[in-house]
C-alpha cells in the first residue's frame, strides 16, 4: 500500500516535524519513504508544507499532484490543498483559524479540535501530535510504537523529556477519533 500525504499550515505549527516523524516511523517499519518539505523564508508565521510518501514498493517520484490524505492547519492551506485530495481520500483539519472549510462531498472530511485539546493539556506545542494521533487512527500507515521510536530519532536528546507528553498527545488524538467526539463532515473513507 502507498500513502501520499501532504501536511500544510503556518511555520511554527509543527508541520515539518509531523512529516519527519511519519517518515522516520516509515523507515523503522521497513517502508520506502520520501519526505519533501517546502517553506518560505520566515521562521514562524510563513507557510510551510511537507509531502510524505510511504510505500511497500519503490517510490518513483516524490512529486505528487493528487494526495490520498491532506492535513491542513490554516485557511490558505485549505484553499490550496483541499482540491488536491483524490476522490475517496481524506481531508483532516482543525477548525481553529479555518472559517471556510471545503465543501467537497467526494472525500472524507474530518474536523478535529486539536487546538482545544492542546490547551486542555496545558501545552499548545503538542497540537501537532494530537493531529498526528487523529490521522493515524484514520489511516494507520505506521504503528504508534514506531512513531515513538521516530520521536526519539527526530527530537534532539536535550528534548527527550518531552517524549512522554508527545506520546500522551498522540494517543489522545487517536482516542478522540475512536470515541466519535470528532466527526466526518462529508464523504466516506474508501
Amino acid at each position: 500500500m502507498t500513502e501520499e500525504l501532504i501536511i500544510a499550515g503556518f511555520g511554527g505549527q509543527g508541520v515539518l516535524s509531523m512529516g519527519k516523524i511519519l517518515a522516520y516511523a516509515g523507515i523503522v517499519q521497513g517502508k520506502e519513504v520520501t519526505w519533501m518539505p517546502s517553506y518560505g523564508p520566515e521562521m514562524r508565521g510563513g507557510t510551510a508544507n511537507v509531502t510524505v510518501v510511504l510505500s511497500g514498493n519503490r517510490i518513483s517520484s516524490p512529486i505528487v499532484q493528487q494526495y490520498d490524505s491532506v492535513i491542513v492547519l490554516n485557511q490558505q492551506s485549505m484553499d490550496k490543498f483541499a482540491p488536491c485530495v483524490k476522490r475517496g481520500g481524506v481531508l483532516l483539519y482543525d477548525p481553529n483559524g479555518i472559517p471556510t472549510p471545503s465543501q467537497r462531498t467526494d472525500i472524507a472530511i474530518y474536523t478535529i479540535d486539536a487546538t482545544q485539546e492542546a490547551v486542555k493539556m496545558g501545552n499548545a506545542k503538542v497540537f501537532n501530535m494530537i493531529v498526528l494521533g487523529a490521522y493515524l487512527h484514520i489511516k494507520p500507515i505506521v504503528t504508534i510504537e514506531n512513531v515513538l521510536k521516530a520521536l526519539q530519532k527526530s527530537l534532539p536528546e536535550r528534548a527527550h523529556q518531552l517524549i512522554p507528553i508527545n506520546e500522551q498527545a498522540i494517543r489522545l488524538g487517536g482516542e478522540r477519533m475512536e470515541s466519535g467526539e470528532w466527526r466526518v463532515e462529508s464523504g466516506e473513507l474508501q
